[in-house]
């Protein structure tokens, strides 16, 4: 694997693990939360730069509907992202509290709830997008066994397990209700031990890893089908 490969591998998943721990606010607490945070905003920044040539080739080329649905993932990762370090720096204590800002407190707080929750789902999706690349980098030491087979199941099983136990938090917490401000204040249980805290996001975050990559599977697969169906077409008969 190159260097290039390895680096931003490994930025990636620490940005994975700093999200589940920005999401865990009642273990963290608002110092650790602002600096990991900043931490994090900084591996995004460098993220980007190291996959700058995805924005030059935004122009470029045709849109399938699976591209059509990764780039409007990213995009709408950069906007919420932006959204948070913005309304971050804006509430900072800690972290950028030398800045001493006053004015906009109210709407930066409102912002940072929505665009916190948004950014986790869709962070989570954009990680999804690229899952395929997670389970080959696995499969490739081992040999491919069949579907139906229980080395095969075992994996798929938990995969589902921990997707319906994300999806019984997401709607346990009621999450919507703070991605579109129908509530505008979030209630922290500050006595769930950090074990709980970080199962339920974890699974959570699974459930939209599985809901984009199967998405992505079926928008390849409807592509593939509709190329062979094209390709038969014009075939001279």
């Amino acid at each position: 694997m190159k260097p290039k490969m390895i680096l931003k591998l490994s930025i990636d998943f620490v940005m994975t693990v700093l999200l589940l721990v920005q999401m865990a606010f009642q273990v963290t607490g608002q110092e650790a939360h602002e600096w990991t945070g900043a931490g994090m905003f900084v591996l995004f920044l460098i993220h980007n730069i190291l996959n700058i040539n995805w924005y030059k080739n935004l122009l470029k080329g045709t849109y399938t509907a699976i591209r059509t649905f990764q780039t409007i993932i990213n995009l709408l990762v950069l906007v919420t992202v932006i959204a948070l370090a913005i309304s971050g720096i804006i509430m900072s204590e800690y972290a950028f509290g030398f800045l001493s800002i006053k004015g906009g407190m109210a709407f930066a707080r409102l912002l940072h709830l929505s665009a916190a929750y948004w950014a986790f789902v869709l962070m989570s999706m954009h990680l999804g997008l690229h899952w395929g690349m997670v389970i080959t980098m696995f499969q490739k030491p081992m040999k491919r066994t069949p579907i139906l087979t229980l080395p095969a199941l075992v994996p798929m099983c938990i995969a589902i397990a921990i997707a319906v136990y994300g999806a019984w938090n997401f709607y346990k917490m009621n999450i919507l209700s703070y991605m579109f401000l129908r509530s505008q204040f979030v209630f922290f249980d500050f006595e769930k031990n950090a074990f709980a805290v970080f199962a339920e996001n974890t699974a959570m975050m699974g459930l939209w890893i599985c809901a984009a990559y199967y998405a992505a599977k079926f928008l390849k697969k409807i592509h593939t089908t509709k190329k062979s169906i094209e390709a038969i077409e014009e075939k001279p008969k």
